[in-house]
C-alpha cells in the first residue's frame, strides 16, 4: 500500500444516533486497520436502545486503529476509530497514532452504502441472522443468537493472527475462555455465531473437520460433532472401567454444554424491559375483550387482492384492522391521547401515528406509520409494506419508533386467541388481535362455520374511562363484522 505523506490522525467519535441516547453497542466492524475508507463509507453497525444503525465515516483516509472490539458498549462521544487523513492538522484532542502499523492486518471487507469503496476494498457481507417477525405477518424460523459479551480492547488481538482479521476480535473472548488458540497458532475458520454455538455446546473447533467453502466450519459441522460418539477422556491414574460391571451405575443425564445460558440484557431489549416496567407500574391498565365474526372482512381481503388499485400492495387482515381502528379513533378522538404527569394534563393528539409491534432478534420494537389517519387504504397498505420490509432488513430507524400515539399488536400469528397487552409508553391504548379461526357461530338464526377472532383493547384508565374504551373497541368490532361501515363511518 502506498505510504501517505503529510497525514494527520482523525478520531471518529460515537455519535448520538437517536434523541438523548447515552451509549451504543458495536455490533459489526466493516473495516480493519490498513483499510482505505472514503467520506460517507459505512464503517460499522451499532445498536442503541432503539435500533441498529450503520455509521458512515465523515472523511477519506486509512484506518489506523479500531479502539473497541465488536460486542463492546461505548458511551456517546467516545472515539471508536482512528483514521489517518492526508493534509490538514490533527485536532488538539487527537491522541498519538496507534502502535499497530497501518497495513499489517489483512483488510476485511468494508460495506459501502452511500459512497463507492476503492477497488481494493470489496463490500462486506452484512451480519446474517434470524429475520425479525413483524407481529401480524408470520413467524420466522426459530433460532437463538447472542452477540458476544464485552471483551478486551482491540489492541489485545494478536497481530500474528492476521489471516482471520475479520473474526479475530470475537476470537479473543473464546481464547480467554479456553476455547481458542495461543497467539501465532492458526485458528479454525468459523463465523462468530458458529464459534458461539460451539462454545455453548462445549465443542472444540480444532476437533472439527470443516465442510464449508474455503475450509470454514459451519453450524452443521458443529451439530454433527455433538451427535457423534465422543471418545473417552483419559483420566490420570484411573483403572480401566470393567467391561461388565457387577452393579449397573445410576443413569446419568448428559448435557451438551452448560446447563444454563446467561444473556446480557442491553440495547433494544434493555430499553424495552425498562419501558414495559415503567408503563405497567405507572399507567393503570384496563383490558376489555370482544369476540367478533370477521367472515365478511376475510372476503373483502380476497376481493381487494384482485382490485387494480391494490395491485402490488400488501393486502391482509391487518390492513383492514388498522383501518377499522383509525375510523374508530376518528369517531372517538379522546382515545388518541397521552398523560402529561408534570403538567397534570391530558394531551389529545389530532394526528395518529399508528404503531405496529414487531418482534426481532434484538427484542420488541414498535415502528409507527406517521399521520396514518390521513392515508387512503392504498396508501396505508403501501406504508405497512414499507414498515414490514424495513423491519425484516433490521433497518428500522430510531425516528420510525418515536412519536407513536396508538399501537396494534397481532398475537394471532402465533396461534394465540388474545392477550392483555401492555401500553407502549406515552400512549393511551393498544389493540391486540387474536388468531382468526373457523368456529361454529350463530349467523342469521342458524349455527354455521364462520371466521371468528377475539380483540383485546388495553387503555390507560387515568384518561380513558370504561365508556370510551368500550365504544372504541365496539366500533372496531362492528367494522370488522360489517366492513361496509368503513364507507359510511369514515
Amino acid at each position: 500500500m502506498t505510504t501517505m505523506t503529510d497525514t494527520s490522525l482523525r478520531e471518529f467519535k460515537m455519535p448520538d444516533v437517536g434523541e438523548g441516547l447515552t451509549e451504543a453497542e458495536i455490533l459489526k466492524w466493516y473495516v480493519q486497520p490498513g483499510d482505505t475508507v472514503t467520506d460517507g463509507q459505512i464503517v460499522c453497525e451499532v445498536e442503541t436502545a432503539k435500533a441498529a444503525v450503520e455509521l458512515p465515516i465523515p472523511y477519506d483516509g486509512v484506518v489506523r486503529e479500531l479502539h473497541f472490539p465488536e460486542g463492546t458498549t461505548v458511551d456517546v462521544g467516545t472515539s471508536i476509530i482512528a483514521v489517518a487523513v492526508a493534509g490538514g492538522a490533527a485536532p488538539a484532542s487527537a491522541p498519538a497514532p496507534a502502535s499497530a502499523p497501518a497495513g499489517e492486518a489483512a483488510p476485511a471487507e468494508p460495506a459501502v452504502k452511500s459512497a463507492p469503496a476503492p477497488a481494493s476494498a470489496p463490500a462486506a457481507k452484512k451480519p446474517e441472522g434470524r429475520k425479525p417477525v413483524l407481529v401480524g405477518y408470520g413467524v420466522a424460523e426459530s433460532s437463538t443468537k447472542r452477540r458476544p459479551r464485552k471483551g478486551v480492547p482491540a489492541a489485545a488481538v494478536p497481530a500474528e493472527d492476521t489471516l482471520y482479521a475479520a473474526t479475530a476480535i470475537q476470537g479473543v473472548q473464546g481464547e480467554l475462555n479456553g476455547h481458542g488458540h495461543a497467539p501465532g497458532v492458526q485458528r479454525p475458520l468459523a463465523k462468530p455465531p458458529v464459534r458461539k454455538l460451539a462454545k455453548d455446546l462445549g465443542v472444540d473447533l480444532a476437533t472439527i473437520t470443516p465442510s464449508g467453502p474455503d475450509g470454514i466450519i459451519t453450524r452443521e459441522d458443529v451439530h454433527a460433532a455433538v451427535a457423534r460418539p465422543k471418545a473417552p477422556e483419559p483420566v490420570a491414574e484411573a483403572p480401566a472401567a470393567p467391561a461388565a460391571p457387577a452393579v449397573a451405575p445410576a443413569p446419568a443425564v448428559s448435557y451438551d454444554g452448560a446447563r444454563e445460558t446467561r444473556i446480557p440484557v442491553k440495547g433494544v431489549r434493555k430499553a424495552t424491559a425498562a419501558a414495559m416496567v415503567g408503563s405497567a407500574f405507572t399507567a393503570p391498565h384496563v383490558t376489555e375483550f370482544v369476540t367478533v365474526d370477521v367472515t365478511r372482512t376475510m372476503k373483502l381481503v380476497e376481493e381487494l387482492k384482485q382490485d387494480k388499485e391494490m395491485q402490488g400492495l400488501r393486502v391482509n387482515p391487518l390492513l383492514l384492522i388498522a383501518k377499522a381502528l383509525l375510523v374508530a379513533i376518528r369517531r372517538h378522538p379522546d382515545i388518541n391521547a397521552s398523560w402529561d404527569e408534570a403538567a397534570q394534563e391530558i394531551v389529545v393528539k389530532h394526528y395518529v401515528n399508528l404503531g405496529i409491534a414487531a418482534a426481532t432478534p434484538r427484542g420488541l420494537i414498535v415502528p409507527n406509520i406517521k399521520d396514518a389517519h390521513a392515508k387512503t387504504l392504498p396508501q396505508l397498505a403501501e406504508s405497512l409494506g414499507e414498515l414490514v420490509s424495513t423491519a425484516k432488513e433490521g433497518r428500522t430507524s430510531p425516528a420510525a419508533m418515536q412519536g407513536g400515539t396508538v399501537t396494534i399488536t397481532n398475537v394471532g400469528v402465533f396461534g394465540i386467541d388474545t392477550g392483555t397487552p401492555i401500553l407502549n409508553p406515552g400512549e393511551s391504548a393498544i389493540l391486540a388481535v387474536g388468531a382468526i379461526r373457523l368456529q361454529p357461530w350463530v349467523h342469521k338464526g342458524k349455527v354455521k362455520p364462520r371466521q371468528v377472532t377475539t380483540l383485546a383493547l388495553s387503555f390507560d384508565h387515568r384518561l380513558v374511562d370504561g365508556e370510551l374504551g368500550s365504544k372504541v373497541l365496539a366500533d372496531v368490532a362492528a367494522i370488522l363484522e360489517q366492513p361496509k361501515r368503513l364507507i359510511t363511518w369514515a
